[in-house]
């Protein structure tokens, strides 16, 4: 494509009618521009310039070239220029794929902020934990929490989210605070469906512990682990930005406030790197609202 480079270039030589200038309006050597030119001719097999020491005259078939040429550089610069409009006023429809607590507890107040920040642009929000196939369907980006899978897709990290023990006054007037995580054996602990449900790895500063952790409750929802946790049914391992109002309100209390679990990476997943602006803003935007989630 390098023709068209050479083309542009021609454009600029026969509107400055002169090397010298259009070269310095360019910021390139004149012999540079000269040979680039030369080159083009070369490769076309006709003459495109009359030079003479004071001026550049067209030819016939310059003439012909630059009209042609020219319409189709100032479409290409319209482009940019449109394009950079669009980076900097975003529009059009964003589709993207979410997990369910995460978005409702997280992300809806941020895509509401983010929404009045762009008016241009639409949402088409699918609250799922299933696997999203970026190729086949119609979603610019997919939010999950984990690492994720090996696979063709662009992850980028949004933010690692810190997790800590929480329950309710209630539940600890009945049955006491646990002093050392070795006591979470004789509590209800609310835990998340998966294959170590039942073994919680608490750190502090001294170190790491694996508790065997048991009770009645086993879900496959944050949320539902949450409000369980309110309504005085056991302990749950929780990250901090899903407790923060429970805690300010007072219906959920921290447990063991010097031991936390390892945080969750939360990634957006996209099937390119070259997004559009939409996609581009808001996965910007996310990963600044949760740096301190």
């Amino acid at each position: 494509m390098e023709f068209l480079n050479d083309m542009a270039l021609f454009v600029e030589v026969v509107k400055a009618r002169s090397f010298r200038r259009a070269a310095e309006a360019m910021g390139m050597p004149n012999s540079t521009l000269s040979r680039r030119i030369s080159g083009l001719e070369k490769e076309i097999g006709l003459r495109l310039l009359h030079r003479t020491t004071r001026k550049i005259e067209l030819t016939e078939a310059g003439q012909l070239y630059f009209d042609r040429c020219k319409r189709i550089v100032d479409e290409a610069r319209l482009a940019h220029e449109q394009l950079g409009e669009m980076l900097a006023r975003p529009s059009g429809v964003l589709r993207a794929s979410l997990p369910v607590d995460f978005a409702n507890i997280y992300l809806a107040p941020l895509i509401a902020e983010f929404a009045r920040l762009y008016p241009g642009i639409n949402f088409e929000i699918d609250l799922t934990p299933r696997q999203v196939d970026l190729v086949s369907e119609p979603v610019d980006v997919v939010i999950r929490m984990g690492e994720p899978a090996s696979s063709n897709l662009i992850a980028r990290k949004l933010a690692s989210l810190r997790r800590g023990l929480y329950a309710s006054p209630r539940y600890l007037e009945l049955y006491g605070d646990p002093i050392h995580p070795s006591d979470l054996t004789g509590h209800e602990c609310l835990r998340m469906r998966g294959t170590r449900a039942n073994r919680w790895i608490l750190t502090d500063s001294e170190g790491e512990v694996e508790v065997e952790v048991g009770g009645r409750f086993e879900l496959n929802s944050v949320g539902m682990i949450r409000r369980l946790a309110t309504l005085d049914l056991g302990i749950a391992l929780l990250g901090e930005g899903i407790v923060a109002q429970d805690l300010a309100d007072g219906t959920l209390r921290r447990v063991l406030p010097q031991w936390q679990a390892s945080p969750v990476s939360v990634y957006a997943l996209t099937e390119t790197r070259l997004l559009p602006a939409k996609t581009q803003r808001f996965i910007e935007f996310l990963r600044e609202r949760l740096q301190d989630a």
